[in-house]
């Protein structure tokens, strides 16, 4: 096997990488050979440099640009650490800053209109409820949704264990709401399942149901009710997390259930608007008080 084949193999395994960033890992990495021509372990800062400069001249936003260089990094990051690469030709390529944006919010009203998009007692209407219900209940990731077994979850004790990023495991709370959509679908689900299946959420041919496929349900009953551009899964993430925090939850405890390494990664997720600050602040601060 050769060292692209084993990179993608660790991104698979150690990494827990979506399929979609699978995707785009691979497309950027054969784009960036055909570019050098070369094999990865005769590669040097010079060629990353090189690559750099034929991204510029494509004229390509920051954002694309970061990314393809961050999978050219991953990429000799990995191999070094292999001992594949003496040094790492690409750690001194600095990457063009990328000015940090917020995700979408859907407000809480627009979060209960979605929750009653999927109208019917069927099984696609179950599972489509119970995945919106899920995901604001939760805050998973579509990779993470996508990955559940049924063994994963427990209606008893109204917790899901969820596999995150670098395998990291966590437990997180499922709401009341969300139980119950749960409880309706798993019964429909029971009937679906080939017996050596153990997925949670399944597709109409009773098989794994993939991170695109939920990725698309979000989308047309976004569409569908609320003709929300852009709703997605990760909108619903940011939702629930900006929600959660407007309630008075601890920034630490979202970032726990987030599954974030960093603090400042939550702080992108998390954003208040500057009326419900100016609310807060004058409710809190002893000298904001106009009497």
């Amino acid at each position: 096997m050769n060292h692209y084949a084993l990179f993608i193999k660790y991104l698979k395994s150690e990494r827990n990488v979506s399929e979609h960033t699978l995707r785009a890992y691979m497309t950027d990495l054969e784009e960036f050979f055909q570019v050098v021509k070369k094999k990865p372990d005769t590669c040097d800062h010079i060629d990353i440099r090189g690559y750099l400069a034929f991204l510029n001249r494509r004229e390509l936003s920051r954002t694309s640009i970061a990314r393809k260089l961050s999978a050219v990094r991953s990429f000799y990051g990995y191999l070094h650490r292999e001992g594949v690469v003496k040094k790492n030709p690409a750690r001194l390529t600095a990457s063009p800053k990328v000015p940090k944006s917020l995700p979408g919010l859907l407000t809480v009203d627009e979060v209960f209109s979605l929750m009653e998009a999927p109208e019917g007692d069927d099984f696609l209407c179950r599972r489509d409820k119970a995945i919106l219900e899920l995901f604001y209940s939760s805050g998973l990731r579509v990779a993470e949704m996508s990955a559940l077994n049924m063994e994963d979850l427990n209606l008893t004790e109204c917790m899901v264990r969820v596999l995150g990023k670098g395998r990291k495991e966590r437990i997180l709370p499922v709401g009341e709401k969300a139980q119950k959509s749960l409880k309706l679908y798993i019964r429909l689900r029971n009937q679906k399942s080939k017996m050596v299946n153990s997925a949670l959420f399944l597709n109409n041919r009773g098989t794994r149901f993939s991170d695109r496929g939920i990725r698309r349900i979000v989308v047309k009953y976004g569409r569908k009710v609320l003709l929300k551009a852009g709703l997605g899964p990760h909108m619903l993430r940011h939702s629930f997390a900006s929600h959660m925090l407007q309630s008075g939850a601890d920034l630490r405890v979202i970032q726990e259930l987030l599954g974030h390494a960093s603090l400042s990664s939550t702080q992108v997720y998390t954003h208040l608007d500057v009326a419900h600050l100016m609310d807060v602040y004058d409710r809190a601060h002893p000298r904001a008080s106009k009497e």
